[in-house]
């Protein structure tokens, strides 16, 4: 990448919001050290021998809800991975703005062909990129937020709107605990916005707005065969290969063309209208271009007819992670494997559920199995996907903060990976939500050499700010009843989280 300036856009700044961008510029240092340190926590929600770092991360992150001055920091016990939650409620007259994120990452696996040049949990800079696993996905955008706060707390003497915050230990590994809690809490997490920066831009100085997101459906294919491994001189020819049976029925789960070959998936799903694709049209990237330079390749495969846009963020995918079963040591081994396991996913637009998907997949693997192999579609793990009205104040207010701070209007954008806790807060809360991120399409998310290119985790702390800013004093935002206002009329305190621990709801 390109050395960059670090120019800022101070256009129309606010005098008290320039003393907080101000307060960034003289902690840059103190802000990327104490992010390396929660770097250097291996906070991997999948894996069970990580589960004292996940805790240890939580505490990490407890402790700066603290340094910083907010209330009520609690750590939030559940079935799974602890949430950790805190809130400023000083501000009555003004909006209430629910700030998510989470701590934990994904495993750090790589093979000889793409292996991590350092090592992923010793934070490294080379070249202005902060290298590490979680750097940006989410440790580094989330504590971005952490920090803007911090930055209104010394220069304002508070905060400019209300807050809760609701951070996470196990967005990687499915999200059940706090699925479980927010259903079974809404009242702790009142909010009038929900604020997260778990999303991308799609070229370097192109600030986005992300505003639909694809649902998940994460699943384990289980093959058995003969009861026991088996020797393929002496079975050869006449036994059933779990392996092999797995890979036919892969092979036709998704054809030649890029289209699964479940049909129903296509017949629900909704025309891009010409309104959106005239947003699309707003950006200047060249998209297919930037996916073909990053992957090294010069073909885009999938549907030919479809938008690389369109297909990117609003179709259905379907996508094999991994293979297990069988002998895969150095040398030779000469075994027909009793059992095999794929494990399997699926992009699903919002208007397909993850819960009406989930049998028509079961039902055409069913249909594919050969004879003498019995297969299984085990859930792991799902989530729902959503679209955002645009036209609501908080995204005017957060198109004007990314302005300000870019010195360009950002592009609107659908993402097409899954952030399930943004369709939660929108169906069980009942408010707009705000994806202002500040990751890069070769962060190497979830891969290998994961990074956050260092002037953009300050863009990001500096953008927050903005977006706090300018929701805390925007009389259109402010004019507007609020659940603190409506709490006070109703002569009811707001209830606070951490009371009970949340049950996490298995959807397996």
């Amino acid at each position: 990448m390109a050395k960059e300036t670090h120019q800022t856009h101070t256009t129309h700044t606010d005098p008290k919001t320039g003393e907080a961008l101000a307060y960034v510029d003289r902690h840059r240092e103190q802000f990327l050290e104490d992010l390396k340190d929660l770097l250097r926590i291996p906070s991997i929600s999948t894996l069970p021998e990580h589960k004292k770092d996940v805790e240890r991360a939580a505490a990490f992150v407890a402790d700066q809800m603290k340094r910083i001055g907010l209330k009520n920091v609690k750590i939030i016990e559940t079935q799974g991975h602890p949430l950790v939650y805190s809130e400023w409620l000083e501000a009555p007259d003004k909006p209430t703005v629910l700030i998510y994120g989470h701590y934990d990452v994904q495993p750090t696996d790589s093979d000889e062909s793409n292996p991590w040049i350092s090592p992923p949990f010793e934070p490294t800079i080379r070249n202005e990129n902060l290298y590490a696993r979680g750097a940006v996905d989410d440790k580094g955008q989330m504590f971005g937020l952490l920090k803007a706060l911090e930055a209104l707390m010394q220069t304002h003497q508070g905060l400019p709107v209300n807050v809760r915050l609701l951070i996470e230990g196990e967005e990687e590994a499915g999200g059940e605990s706090i699925e479980a809690y927010v259903r079974e809490h809404p009242e702790a997490l009142a909010c009038d916005v929900a604020l997260i920066a778990d999303t991308g831009m799609p070229a370097p100085g192109v600030p986005a707005i992300v505003y639909g997101l694809r649902g998940i459906l994460y699943t384990e294919i289980v093959a058995r065969g003969a009861k026991h491994d088996l020797h393929s001189g002496a079975f050869g020819g006449v036994a059933p290969n779990p392996i092999h049976a797995l890979a036919l029925v892969l092979a036709k789960l998704k054809g030649p063309d890029g289209r699964i070959t479940i049909p129903q998936l296509y017949r629900k799903l909704k025309p891009i209208s010409a309104e959106e694709r005239a947003l699309w049209e707003r950006s200047p990237v060249d998209v297919p271009g930037i996916l073909k330079r990053e992957m090294g390749i010069d073909v885009l495969p999938g549907e030919e007819k479809i938008d690389p846009r369109e297909r990117l963020t609003a179709r259905p995918t379907l996508e094999v992670h991994g293979i297990r079963g069988g002998f895969t040591a150095e040398g030779a081994k000469t075994v027909i494997p009793a059992e095999a396991v794929a494990k399997v996913s699926l992009r699903l637009p919002p208007e397909l559920h993850p819960d009406e998907v989930l049998p028509l997949l079961q039902k055409r693997v069913a249909q594919l199995c050969p004879p003498g192999v019995t297969m299984t579609v085990r859930l792991v793990h799902q989530g729902e996907g959503m679209v955002v009205p645009i036209d609501n104040v908080y995204i005017r207010a957060a198109e004007r903060a990314l302005e300000q701070e870019w010195g360009r209007p950002p592009v609107f954008e659908r993402e097409g990976g899954s952030i399930p806790i943004g369709a939660l807060f929108g169906s069980v809360l009942h408010v707009p939500v705000v994806f202002i991120g500040t990751g890069l399409p070769d962060d190497n998310i979830h891969a290998p050499n994961e990074k956050y290119h260092l002037p953009y985790f300050y863009k990001g702390i500096r953008q927050a700010i903005r977006f706090l800013d300018i929701v805390g004093a925007d009389p259109a935002i402010v004019a507007r009843p609020t659940v603190m206002r409506e709490a006070a009329k109703n002569s009811k305190t707001p209830s606070r989280a951490g009371a009970a621990p949340a049950k996490s709801r298995a959807k397996r």
